[in-house]
């Protein structure tokens, strides 16, 4: 990619991540699905009532959540599987814009948002404050570098031990980043340096210009950052016993019994399997969605 195009790539990538948190934005997806009354009929009464649920997100990179060409019409993964839960539902979805992965739980705890979907994995921990209903199996994650960098391919954080590994704020890359520096030194090896920066945008950028050498993240995010910038390879390919990504919820929502039969109404009529194979992401696809512990 020439750097022209490198540097418009990354700008769209980068360019809402200080929009307020209270901007609604619009959204495309690439299916439709039926209602379903009985559905419908679960729905919490002012949901029902109102006729949508409002979701929020934080805008990344491709193919979960992003900006499209005009910067300003939402698209992904996350934008096709909430839009068919709420068509199943017979509602429509009222989409925010967070600001920021780490402004989402506040979000839902507040009441700001019904729901909310950013690639979120469902953890113990998070489900101390929010409630979780599973769509995606985050079994795979990746770790990028320059192709120029020269670093072996790895499998196991630990055989990245002394180098320098940049993850985004408030996810779960950070505590596996953590664990993995203190097997290192365990094993009497170098401890594992770790970047923080504010979202993946911000971290691959930081690897094309050479500021850290690699960045761990979701594996099919930085996949498609690889197709798209000629600079970058995927240097780790880690498999983790993760919890799968889930839409999050406040504590005890109504939404969320309808929200689960929604999904798992699209997994039995095939329009799920469909949406990721979309985005060629269906590896990930999981056979059934659960709910809080079950998910565990």
């Amino acid at each position: 990619m020439q750097k022209k195009g490198l540097a418009v790539l990354l700008a769209m990538m980068a360019t809402h991540g200080v929009m307020a948190a209270e901007t609604q934005v619009p959204a495309d997806s690439n299916f439709q699905t039926r209602a379903d009354s009985a559905l419908n009929g679960s729905l919490p009464e002012t949901v029902r009532t109102r006729g949508y649920i409002v979701a929020g997100t934080n805008p990344n990179t491709p193919p979960t959540t992003f900006y499209k060409e005009d910067n300003k019409t939402l698209a992904g993964r996350e934008i096709d599987v909430m839009t068919a839960v709420a068509e199943k539902l017979g509602v429509k979805v009222q989409w925010h814009d967070t600001g920021g992965f780490d402004n989402i739980i506040p979000g839902l705890k507040s009441g700001r948002y019904d729901v909310a979907l950013s690639n979120i994995n469902a953890t113990q921990k998070r489900l101390d404050q929010v409630d979780f209903v599973s769509y995606f199996d985050a079994s795979r994650l990746g770790v990028i570098s320059r192709q120029d960098a020269g670093i072996k391919p790895f499998t196991q954080l630990t055989e990245a031990c002394g180098l320098e590994i940049g993850a985004g704020a408030g996810t779960t890359q950070l505590t596996r980043l953590s664990e993995a520096s203190k097997a290192c030194q365990a094993q009497g090896k170098p401890a594992i340096k770790i970047a923080t920066f504010p979202d993946r945008p911000a971290g691959v950028q930081a690897v094309v210009s050479g500021r850290v050498p690699l960045f761990f993240g979701p594996y099919e995010g930085l996949t498609w950052q690889v197709n798209k910038v000629k600079a970058l390879t995927m240097s780790g390919q880690i498999t983790v016993n993760d919890a799968p990504v889930s839409i999050a919820f406040p504590k005890g929502s109504e939404l969320e019994v309808p929200v689960q039969a929604a999904l798992n109404a699209l997994i039995a009529d095939g329009t799920y399997q469909k949406i990721l194979d979309h985005w060629s992401i269906g590896y990930g696809a999981v056979p059934a969605s659960k709910r809080n512990a079950e998910i565990f």
